[in-house]
């Protein structure tokens, strides 16, 4: 059993490291076609940055 102050720090670590696996499957995403030749494009790396740095997601 916690006090509620110090569950402060876990919540933090939990957003991080879901900002985290979000971002990774971003970059990591390939273009790919599914089903009916549907079309579904990678994210282009260089927006991607622009679009984290104008948002403070980038560490330098």
């Amino acid at each position: 059993m916690l006090p509620n102050d110090s569950l402060d720090p876990i919540f933090l670590a939990t957003v991080q490291v879901t900002e985290e696996a979000v971002v990774n499957a971003m970059v990591a995403a390939e273009t790919m076609k599914g089903i009916d030749d549907h079309e579904v494009i990678a994210l282009p790396h260089d927006r991607l940055r622009e679009v984290l740095k104008k948002y403070n997601r980038l560490e330098k």
